[in-house]
């Protein structure tokens, strides 16, 4: 900021400041196949999604209110009409930053993955996976599917994750889930928005497709539903392995959004919200947000 900004900060009592921040997505839905993608994740720390270039701090002030919102996870598919697919997960929010949802997983009867943070796979080779959001997050895989009644078979791509793409489905294991990012804002290195598994089914087929790290969940297999992203890591969900609603698809986790920020500032969580801020370490403070939508400000 330039001196005479500097200066009339200080005057109106709105001091400078620099924060870091990680701001990941929910992650989106496994279908009846198809993983769900994961949440899209930006970062100024470690890395940052889809192989881009690290971002940049953002330069703000005391005193001011700043909008955060957390991600919610996105539904897997739990009922019968067709295509079996799941939902995209929320967007995660902080100040000018947006993280995309997750992409749904696609599901039987042509059902394509959505695209996301990072894409959805899909059930079947005619069926498209979807798409991740540059600097964000990878597409996801196709599937392959083969036969008629009653003998149809299928084995689904795996859901796209921050790191990786997913893998594509083919006999006898669904496709794995993308591979997340690991970032070390919060002063240890963790990993986040793994993409969910691709489901294999339906009878006699070997395995599901196993989550991306980071909160991805594992793609079921035969008379199994596939596993829920695990929350607050924006992980996609695992694509179920049965098309019966008494096997569904996983959720997807939901976003989380970390601040990092020197340690002489002090956080204020608004109404809305769900966060804690740390002790000091290392000169910062962290401000760790797992829910909800409303303002953040410093002193």
């Amino acid at each position: 900021m330039p001196i005479l900004g500097v200066f009339a900060s200080a005057i109106s009592g709105n001091l400078p400041l620099t924060v870091d921040y990680l701001v990941v997505a929910g992650g989106g839905g496994g279908a009846c196949g198809g993983g769900g993608g994961a949440g899209g994740l930006r970062s100024t720390v470690t890395a940052t999604g889809g192989g881009g270039s690290l971002e940049s701090a953002l330069s703000l002030a005391t005193g001011n209110n700043y909008t955060v919102t957390v991600g919610g996870s996105g539904a897997g598919w739990t009922t019968a009409p067709s295509p079996r697919n799941g939902s995209n997960g929320g967007n995660s929010v902080f100040s000018t930053i947006t993280s995309i949802g997750g992409g749904g997983g696609g599901g039987l009867d042509g059902g394509a993955g959505s695209t996301g943070g990072s894409g959805g796979g899909s059930d079947e080779t005619n069926s498209n996976a979807g798409s991740g959001t540059n600097n964000e997050g990878y597409a996801g895989a196709k599937g392959d599917a083969r036969g008629g009644a009653p003998s149809y078979h299928f084995w689904a791509g795996g859901g796209g994750g921050a790191g990786a793409a997913g893998s594509v489905g083919a006999q006898p294991n669904g496709g794995n889930g993308g591979n997340g990012v690991a970032t070390s804002i919060s002063g240890s290195s963790v990993t986040y928005a793994g993409g969910g598994g691709g489901g294999a089914g339906f009878s006699g087929q070997t395995a599901g497709g196993t989550g991306g790290t980071g909160g991805g969940g594992a793609g079921g297999v035969n008379s199994n539903g596939g596993t829920n992203g695990s929350i607050n890591t924006g992980g996609g969900g695992g694509g179920s392995g049965f098309p019966n609603s008494s096997y569904p698809g996983g959720n997807g986790g939901s976003g989380i959004v970390i601040l990092r920020y020197p340690d002489t500032r002090t956080i204020t969580f608004g109404a809305g919200l769900t966060g804690t801020e740390s002790a000091a370490s290392g000169g910062y403070k962290r401000a760790t947000i797992t829910a909800g939508t409303g303002n953040v400000s410093w002193s």
